[in-house]
Protein backbone atom coordinates (compact mmCIF):
# COMPACT_ATOMS: atom_id res chain seq x y z
CA UNK A 1 0.00 0.00 0.00
CA UNK A 2 1.65 3.22 -1.10
CA UNK A 3 1.83 5.91 1.49
CA UNK A 4 -0.49 7.69 0.38
CA UNK A 5 -3.54 5.45 -0.22
CA UNK A 6 -2.15 4.25 3.68
CA UNK A 7 -3.26 8.06 4.96
CA UNK A 8 -6.47 8.10 3.06
CA UNK A 9 -7.44 4.59 4.39
CA UNK A 10 -6.77 6.04 7.56
CA UNK A 11 -8.38 9.15 7.66
CA UNK A 12 -11.30 7.23 6.39
CA UNK A 13 -11.02 4.54 9.23
CA UNK A 14 -11.12 7.98 11.93
CA UNK A 15 -13.93 9.00 10.04
CA UNK A 16 -15.88 6.15 10.83
CA UNK A 17 -15.16 5.51 14.06
CA UNK A 18 -15.49 9.54 15.28
CA UNK A 19 -19.07 9.15 13.69
CA UNK A 20 -19.53 5.66 15.59
CA UNK A 21 -18.33 7.49 18.72
CA UNK A 22 -20.90 10.71 18.42
CA UNK A 23 -23.78 8.20 17.00
CA UNK A 24 -23.29 6.32 20.43
CA UNK A 25 -23.16 9.22 22.59
CA UNK A 26 -26.00 10.76 21.40
CA UNK A 27 -28.25 7.80 21.90
CA UNK A 28 -26.74 7.21 25.09
CA UNK A 29 -27.38 10.34 26.52
CA UNK A 30 -31.27 10.00 25.79
CA UNK A 31 -32.62 8.25 29.12
CA UNK A 32 -33.57 4.57 28.72
CA UNK A 33 -36.99 5.16 30.45
CA UNK A 34 -40.50 5.20 30.18
CA UNK A 35 -42.79 8.52 29.22
CA UNK A 36 -46.19 8.92 30.58
CA UNK A 37 -48.57 11.87 30.88
CA UNK A 38 -50.80 12.34 33.78
CA UNK A 39 -54.55 13.58 32.86
CA UNK A 40 -54.73 15.42 36.10
CA UNK A 41 -54.52 18.40 33.55
CA UNK A 42 -57.54 17.52 32.03
CA UNK A 43 -59.77 18.30 35.60
CA UNK A 44 -61.30 15.00 35.53
CA UNK A 45 -62.03 14.65 31.69
CA UNK A 46 -60.62 11.28 31.50
CA UNK A 47 -61.59 10.00 28.12
CA UNK A 48 -60.28 13.31 26.37
CA UNK A 49 -56.85 12.60 28.81
CA UNK A 50 -56.52 9.42 27.18
CA UNK A 51 -57.21 10.11 23.39
CA UNK A 52 -55.18 13.50 23.37
CA UNK A 53 -52.07 11.67 25.57
CA UNK A 54 -51.69 9.03 23.37
CA UNK A 55 -52.31 11.73 20.15
CA UNK A 56 -49.05 13.11 21.85
CA UNK A 57 -47.13 9.85 22.14
CA UNK A 58 -46.72 8.98 25.26
CA UNK A 59 -46.75 5.79 26.31
CA UNK A 60 -48.84 5.84 29.66
CA UNK A 61 -51.30 7.76 31.37
CA UNK A 62 -51.89 8.40 34.94
CA UNK A 63 -55.57 8.60 36.47
CA UNK A 64 -56.87 9.79 39.49
CA UNK A 65 -59.47 8.94 42.26
CA UNK A 66 -61.87 10.58 40.14
CA UNK A 67 -62.01 8.07 37.77
CA UNK A 68 -62.99 4.96 40.79
CA UNK A 69 -65.76 7.27 41.20
CA UNK A 70 -67.03 7.42 37.74
CA UNK A 71 -66.11 4.09 36.35
CA UNK A 72 -66.30 1.14 39.67
CA UNK A 73 -69.13 -0.44 38.44
CA UNK A 74 -67.88 0.38 34.56
CA UNK A 75 -64.32 -0.80 34.77
CA UNK A 76 -64.23 -2.64 31.13
CA UNK A 77 -65.75 0.65 29.86
CA UNK A 78 -62.54 2.23 30.98
CA UNK A 79 -60.19 -0.08 30.35
CA UNK A 80 -61.53 -0.78 26.89
CA UNK A 81 -60.50 2.96 26.50
CA UNK A 82 -57.23 2.90 27.79
CA UNK A 83 -56.39 -0.83 25.97
CA UNK A 84 -57.74 1.28 22.74
CA UNK A 85 -55.02 3.60 22.39
CA UNK A 86 -52.25 1.74 23.15
CA UNK A 87 -51.93 3.46 26.39
CA UNK A 88 -50.53 1.66 29.81
CA UNK A 89 -51.65 2.81 33.37
CA UNK A 90 -48.59 2.95 35.21
CA UNK A 91 -49.67 5.32 38.08
CA UNK A 92 -53.07 5.92 39.80
CA UNK A 93 -53.41 8.95 42.04
CA UNK A 94 -54.91 7.28 45.08
CA UNK A 95 -55.44 10.32 47.20
CA UNK A 96 -55.63 11.41 50.63
CA UNK A 97 -53.81 9.01 54.08
CA UNK A 98 -55.00 10.08 57.58
CA UNK A 99 -52.40 9.14 60.62
CA UNK A 100 -55.56 9.18 63.46
CA UNK A 101 -55.88 5.65 64.81
CA UNK A 102 -59.35 5.90 64.48
CA UNK A 103 -59.51 6.33 60.83
CA UNK A 104 -56.51 3.93 60.33
CA UNK A 105 -59.02 1.46 58.92
CA UNK A 106 -61.13 3.19 56.84
CA UNK A 107 -57.86 4.56 55.30
CA UNK A 108 -56.53 1.25 54.54
CA UNK A 109 -59.76 0.15 53.03
CA UNK A 110 -60.05 2.78 50.60
CA UNK A 111 -56.67 2.45 48.85
CA UNK A 112 -56.97 -1.54 48.73
CA UNK A 113 -60.30 -0.47 46.61
CA UNK A 114 -58.71 1.68 44.73
CA UNK A 115 -55.69 -0.62 44.20
CA UNK A 116 -58.81 -3.78 43.19
CA UNK A 117 -59.78 -1.49 40.52
CA UNK A 118 -56.14 -0.50 39.04
CA UNK A 119 -55.42 -4.34 38.59
CA UNK A 120 -58.87 -4.66 36.70
CA UNK A 121 -57.69 -1.99 34.27
CA UNK A 122 -54.30 -3.33 33.74
CA UNK A 123 -52.50 -1.28 35.62
CA UNK A 124 -49.67 -1.60 38.21
CA UNK A 125 -49.16 1.09 41.16
CA UNK A 126 -50.80 3.67 43.12
CA UNK A 127 -49.70 6.58 44.87
CA UNK A 128 -50.62 8.13 48.25
CA UNK A 129 -50.27 11.73 49.20
CA UNK A 130 -52.06 13.18 52.34
CA UNK A 131 -53.70 16.53 53.75
CA UNK A 132 -52.28 16.62 57.08
CA UNK A 133 -49.88 19.43 57.53
CA UNK A 134 -51.35 22.74 59.25
CA UNK A 135 -50.88 25.95 58.56
CA UNK A 136 -47.39 27.44 59.68
CA UNK A 137 -46.59 24.58 61.61
CA UNK A 138 -44.09 21.37 60.44
CA UNK A 139 -44.58 17.93 61.19
CA UNK A 140 -42.10 16.23 64.12
CA UNK A 141 -40.69 13.27 63.02
CA UNK A 142 -42.97 11.16 65.35
CA UNK A 143 -45.91 12.13 63.14
CA UNK A 144 -43.69 11.13 59.63
CA UNK A 145 -43.13 8.04 60.93
CA UNK A 146 -46.48 7.46 61.83
CA UNK A 147 -47.27 8.56 58.14
CA UNK A 148 -45.25 5.82 56.90
CA UNK A 149 -46.30 3.66 59.13
CA UNK A 150 -49.89 3.78 57.83
CA UNK A 151 -48.18 3.64 54.31
CA UNK A 152 -46.60 0.79 54.66
CA UNK A 153 -49.34 -1.03 55.51
CA UNK A 154 -51.28 0.19 52.57
CA UNK A 155 -48.76 -1.07 51.14
CA UNK A 156 -48.53 -4.57 52.55
CA UNK A 157 -52.43 -5.12 50.98
CA UNK A 158 -52.17 -3.72 48.60
CA UNK A 159 -48.74 -6.12 46.96
CA UNK A 160 -51.08 -9.22 47.88
CA UNK A 161 -52.93 -7.49 45.09
CA UNK A 162 -49.95 -7.48 42.85
CA UNK A 163 -50.17 -3.78 42.87
CA UNK A 164 -47.26 -1.48 44.10
CA UNK A 165 -47.72 1.34 46.83
CA UNK A 166 -45.63 5.08 46.34
CA UNK A 167 -45.78 8.11 48.21
CA UNK A 168 -45.83 11.14 46.56
CA UNK A 169 -43.26 14.21 48.75
CA UNK A 170 -45.82 17.12 47.99
CA UNK A 171 -46.02 21.00 48.92
CA UNK A 172 -48.38 21.56 51.53
CA UNK A 173 -48.38 18.61 52.81
CA UNK A 174 -46.20 15.76 55.54
CA UNK A 175 -42.81 15.53 52.98
CA UNK A 176 -43.01 19.45 51.80
CA UNK A 177 -38.98 19.82 52.77
CA UNK A 178 -36.21 17.08 51.69
CA UNK A 179 -35.91 16.81 55.82
CA UNK A 180 -39.04 15.51 55.64
CA UNK A 181 -39.03 13.24 52.86
CA UNK A 182 -35.93 11.96 54.09
CA UNK A 183 -37.35 10.89 57.37
CA UNK A 184 -40.19 9.20 55.48
CA UNK A 185 -37.88 7.40 53.33
CA UNK A 186 -36.05 5.83 56.06
CA UNK A 187 -38.99 4.66 57.86
CA UNK A 188 -40.25 2.58 54.67
CA UNK A 189 -40.24 -0.66 54.54
CA UNK A 190 -38.77 -1.34 50.81
CA UNK A 191 -40.73 -4.36 50.16
CA UNK A 192 -43.60 -2.98 50.39
CA UNK A 193 -43.32 0.69 49.90
CA UNK A 194 -41.17 3.05 47.14
CA UNK A 195 -41.14 6.38 46.37
CA UNK A 196 -42.61 8.55 43.47
CA UNK A 197 -40.25 11.39 43.42
CA UNK A 198 -41.79 14.80 42.15
CA UNK A 199 -39.16 16.93 41.47
CA UNK A 200 -40.83 20.10 41.40
CA UNK A 201 -42.56 19.61 44.22
CA UNK A 202 -39.03 18.75 45.77
CA UNK A 203 -37.28 21.57 44.06
CA UNK A 204 -40.01 24.20 45.83
CA UNK A 205 -39.49 22.11 48.62
CA UNK A 206 -35.69 23.62 49.08
CA UNK A 207 -34.60 20.57 47.62
CA UNK A 208 -32.28 19.61 44.51
CA UNK A 209 -34.31 16.58 42.65
CA UNK A 210 -31.07 16.13 40.40
CA UNK A 211 -29.01 15.19 43.53
CA UNK A 212 -32.35 13.45 45.35
CA UNK A 213 -32.58 10.95 42.20
CA UNK A 214 -28.97 9.48 42.83
CA UNK A 215 -29.38 9.64 46.87
CA UNK A 216 -32.79 7.95 46.66
CA UNK A 217 -32.14 5.71 43.60
CA UNK A 218 -32.61 2.24 45.36
CA UNK A 219 -36.10 3.10 45.97
CA UNK A 220 -37.39 5.81 43.87
CA UNK A 221 -40.08 3.43 41.91
CA UNK A 222 -41.07 6.27 39.32
CA UNK A 223 -41.18 10.07 38.96
CA UNK A 224 -43.12 13.01 38.58
CA UNK A 225 -41.62 15.38 35.57
CA UNK A 226 -43.00 18.75 36.24
CA UNK A 227 -41.44 22.14 36.17
CA UNK A 228 -42.25 25.14 38.76
CA UNK A 229 -41.88 28.89 38.99
CA UNK A 230 -40.85 30.41 41.31
CA UNK A 231 -40.48 33.94 42.53
CA UNK A 232 -43.77 34.68 40.32
CA UNK A 233 -43.08 37.39 37.74
CA UNK A 234 -45.75 39.86 40.11
CA UNK A 235 -44.15 38.82 43.10
CA UNK A 236 -40.50 38.97 42.46
CA UNK A 237 -39.71 39.47 46.22
CA UNK A 238 -41.87 36.75 47.50
CA UNK A 239 -39.80 33.61 47.54
CA UNK A 240 -42.49 31.03 48.36
CA UNK A 241 -45.19 32.34 45.48
CA UNK A 242 -45.07 29.71 42.80
CA UNK A 243 -46.78 28.09 40.11
CA UNK A 244 -46.61 24.80 38.20
CA UNK A 245 -45.51 25.48 34.35
CA UNK A 246 -44.65 23.91 31.29
CA UNK A 247 -41.74 21.65 31.35
CA UNK A 248 -38.48 23.65 30.52
CA UNK A 249 -40.66 27.16 31.44
CA UNK A 250 -39.34 27.01 35.12
CA UNK A 251 -36.66 26.98 37.31
CA UNK A 252 -36.29 23.42 37.98
CA UNK A 253 -33.03 21.39 36.74
CA UNK A 254 -34.53 18.76 34.47
CA UNK A 255 -31.64 18.20 32.43
CA UNK A 256 -29.62 17.20 35.49
CA UNK A 257 -32.56 15.40 36.80
CA UNK A 258 -32.28 13.19 33.63
CA UNK A 259 -28.76 12.74 33.39
CA UNK A 260 -29.11 11.59 36.65
CA UNK A 261 -31.69 9.47 35.55
CA UNK A 262 -28.97 7.95 33.24
CA UNK A 263 -26.53 7.43 35.44
CA UNK A 264 -28.37 5.17 37.63
CA UNK A 265 -29.42 3.47 34.35
CA UNK A 266 -33.46 4.31 35.64
CA UNK A 267 -35.88 2.02 32.85
CA UNK A 268 -38.90 2.38 34.60
CA UNK A 269 -41.72 5.33 34.39
CA UNK A 270 -40.95 8.97 34.10
CA UNK A 271 -44.62 10.44 34.29
CA UNK A 272 -44.95 14.44 32.99
CA UNK A 273 -47.65 16.23 35.47
CA UNK A 274 -49.01 19.42 35.45
CA UNK A 275 -51.82 20.44 37.67
CA UNK A 276 -53.83 22.95 35.31
CA UNK A 277 -52.74 24.90 31.83
CA UNK A 278 -50.80 27.81 33.55
CA UNK A 279 -51.56 30.54 30.38
CA UNK A 280 -55.78 31.42 29.69
CA UNK A 281 -56.62 29.97 26.99
CA UNK A 282 -54.29 26.93 26.54
CA UNK A 283 -55.55 23.77 26.27
CA UNK A 284 -54.43 20.63 28.25
CA UNK A 285 -52.85 19.41 24.90
CA UNK A 286 -51.33 22.11 23.94
CA UNK A 287 -49.23 22.40 27.31
CA UNK A 288 -48.55 18.85 26.53
CA UNK A 289 -47.06 19.87 23.41
CA UNK A 290 -44.81 22.41 25.09
CA UNK A 291 -43.48 20.03 27.45
CA UNK A 292 -42.92 17.08 24.80
CA UNK A 293 -41.20 19.64 22.71
CA UNK A 294 -38.69 20.12 25.75
CA UNK A 295 -38.68 16.56 25.86
CA UNK A 296 -37.36 15.96 22.01
CA UNK A 297 -35.59 18.92 21.73
CA UNK A 298 -33.37 19.03 24.69
CA UNK A 299 -33.27 15.91 26.24
CA UNK A 300 -33.55 13.41 23.11
CA UNK A 301 -36.52 11.37 23.46
CA UNK A 302 -38.11 10.31 20.51
CA UNK A 303 -41.80 10.49 20.35
CA UNK A 304 -43.09 7.41 17.78
CA UNK A 305 -47.34 8.38 17.35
Amino acid sequence: MSEISRRNFLFQAGLITTASMISWESFAKTPNLKLAYSGITWGGKDLDAIRDIASLGFKGVQLRSNSYDNYKTKVSELKEQISASGLALPMFSSGNVEIDPAKEQSTIDIHVAHASFVKALGGTTIQLTNSLRKKDSAPTTEELKRLTFVMNEIGKQTADLGIQTTYHNHMGQFGETPEEVDVIVQAMNPKYLKLLLDVAHYHQGGGNPAKAVLQYKDIIHALHIKDVQSPLPEKPDDKKSYKFVELGQGNVDLKAVFDNLQKINFTKWAIVELDGVPVQNRTPKQSGEISKAFLRDKIGFKFEI
